[in-house]
């Protein structure tokens, strides 16, 4: 691929492309994962959570008033009514707008963070811009821009990221490590040497917090250290069970040889409870988020007895957000039936709060 540089509101920003528009080429693959990931098979085969491996042993006196457990949180200095991040997932479409503005419209309702798709659309094309600003529609609730960290092998750097920050308003930025979707994306950057250390110089010269996050694979306790070590404020370990984005890549077409060899890796990855126990145990400290195909309520208990401070929902919300504020009404019950799910699982074991959930003993593996 050619290296070339786009404008942005007097800034120079890298990108790749084969030739013409490489906002309108970003674009276009943002509309293609959309459709793909409503309307094919892209789940991960051979390949789960984890999360179904572990029960609660149940406590028939938990000494609660169900109407009190508490399930408020905290996350980047604002506070959750309960601890749940809308993951990210997309933008720089007009699609990706209804869909932005649908979940933020929910997560500012029911209290959740959320977290927006790559806006390296928005960098390429600020016509795009729009699609990402959902401040608006979330005005309290902690909103995360999002940038692929292999872009800053291809010219990002600490004023492009600020950029986007401002652009979404946001409170955080959070680099996502995709390696093996570029590898299977006809398009993709792979350049990924040397990124740690221009992780780091980021993270140092952001005014704010910078976080990373994988987008199905997982990150394990290894590289989470060494993330960690870097200064990511937050690590979101997007395990495999959920969304497998070589399946994804496979469905856009591209060359024979990658649509074959995809096949071979779905069920590439670490399980998302496997990635969470790891990182909570090497990693006592560092705000841990655990996403990677959670379907429901229990399983954000699960994460959370297993060391995650959130549970992170993404492909789960796209059907009912696709459709903009006609659909609000559905997507707010499906937020609200996640929250019901984990305080009744609370309830189930007698927790009153998170903090009793972290350090429940009552989270076993099955036999």
């Amino acid at each position: 691929m050619d290296k070339t540089m786009q404008s942005t509101g007097g800034k120079q920003v890298a990108s790749t492309s084969n030739g013409g528009d490489s906002g309108a080429l970003t674009s276009a693959r943002k509309g293609e994962h959309i459709r793909i990931c409503l309307e094919e098979e892209v789940q991960g085969s051979g390949i789960e959570t984890g999360f179904g491996e572990y029960r609660f042993r149940h406590n028939a006196l938990p000494e609660l008033n169900f109407e009190q457990i508490s399930l408020q949180a905290e996350f980047l200095g604002r506070p959750l009514r309960a601890p749940f991040l809308v993951s990210s997932m997309t933008g720089g479409t007009n699609e990706a707008e209804t869909i932005n503005r649908s979940l933020a419209e929910a997560a500012q309702t029911c209290g959740w963070a959320i977290g927006l798709g790559s806006m390296r659309a928005a960098a390429e094309n600020p016509a795009l811009a729009s699609t990402f600003r959902i401040r608006k529609d979330a005005p309290s609730v902690p909103v995360i821009a999002n940038l692929g960290a292999v872009q800053l092998n291809y010219g990002f750097g600490a004023d492009e990221c600020l950029r986007l920050v401002e652009l979404a308003e946001a409170d955080a930025l959070v680099l996502h490590l995709n390696s093996m979707q570029e590898v299977f994306q006809p398009e993709g950057d792979t350049d990924f040497s040397g990124l740690l250390k221009r992780i780091a110089q980021l993270c140092r010269s952001m005014p704010v917090p910078v976080g990373v996050k994988e987008v199905g694979w997982g990150i394990t306790a290894e590289t989470a250290e060494l993330l960690a070590g870097a200064g990511a404020a937050f690590i979101d370990v997007a395990g495999a069970g959920g969304t497998s984005w070589s399946q994804v890549e496979k469905k856009r077409g591209g060359d024979a040889v990658r649509r074959q060899a995809a096949d071979a890796f779905a069920d590439w990855g670490v399980p998302t409870a496997q990635c969470v126990r790891e990182v909570r145990q090497c990693l006592p400290g560092v705000p841990l988020i655990a996403s990677g195909g959670l379907q429901s309520g229990v399983d954000a208990a699960k994460a959370i007895a297993l060391g995650a401070d959130l549970a992170g929902f993404g492909r789960a919300l796209l059907p009912r957000a696709v459709h903009g504020s006609a659909a609000s009404e559905a997507l707010i019950e499906q937020f609200r039936r996640i929250e019901f799910e984990l305080r009744a699982a609370m309830f189930g074991i007698g927790a009153a709060d998170l903090g009793e959930l972290r350090n429940t003993d009552r989270l076993v593996r099955k036999q």
